[in-house]
């Protein structure tokens, strides 16, 4: 089955909303995803700010917690905005890898917004991770050592890297196949819809 890749960042809003209906998406379109956790952070450094969009310009970081609030209603899903914002999602994205590894990546991601954008947790404490850990099934201090071992944290500083290489600027993003990049969760559909439409040009050649 062809894959389209999810690019995502747990302290993001709009990714929570994207990682909650993707896999609904997917099965629909009859596309795989690749979930691929990386961080913003470098990106915006890399273009000279120091925090995220939302809080440099305060109009704009009003509006996406009324546009989040609209969306999460239209899912179905809690929406409250975490005491601090943007949450330190490095921990989280390092044991996401992990779990890709594991099979358990979906899972996890979505345990991790749930706990952050409708819970209020802090996803930044081992403690709260560990306990999402276990909550889906595997052993919390067994994921944490294979997580902050060098070799992991070299493997999502290089995602980060090929994120800033496919000219990533935001999340969540979705590269399809022939590479065709969708920024926003509101271009998900649209993503997929391109994804089936070339894995079906690809087949007829």
């Amino acid at each position: 089955m062809p894959k389209l890749e999810f690019w995502y960042e747990f302290a993001s809003t709009y990714s929570y909303i994207a990682a909650m209906r993707i896999e609904a998406v997917a099965d629909k379109a009859g596309i795989g995803v690749d979930w691929r956790p990386f961080l913003l952070g470098p990106i915006f450094a890399a273009q000279g700010w120091s925090d995220t969009p939302f809080n440099l310009y305060p109009a704009k970081g009003r509006y996406m917690v009324r546009d989040m609030e609209r969306l999460a209603a239209a899912e179905n899903l809690k929406f409250a905005m975490p005491e601090t914002f943007p949450a330190m999602g490095l921990h989280a994205a390092r044991i996401a890898l992990i779990a890709a590894d594991d099979g358990f990546v979906a899972d996890f991601s979505k345990a991790v917004y749930l706990a952050e954008f409708a819970e209020g947790k802090n996803i930044a404490d081992p403690q709260v991770l560990g306990e999402i850990v276990y909550a889906v099934g595997h052993d919390p201090d067994s994921i944490a050592e294979r997580a902050t071992a060098p070799e992991n944290k070299e493997r999502l500083k290089a995602q980060t890297a090929r994120a800033m290489e496919l000219g990533l600027f935001g999340a969540p993003t979705f590269i399809c196949g022939d590479g065709e990049m969708f920024w926003g969760n509101d271009r998900m559909e649209e993503a997929f819809a391109w994804a089936a439409l070339h894995r079906q040009e690809g087949a007829d050649e």
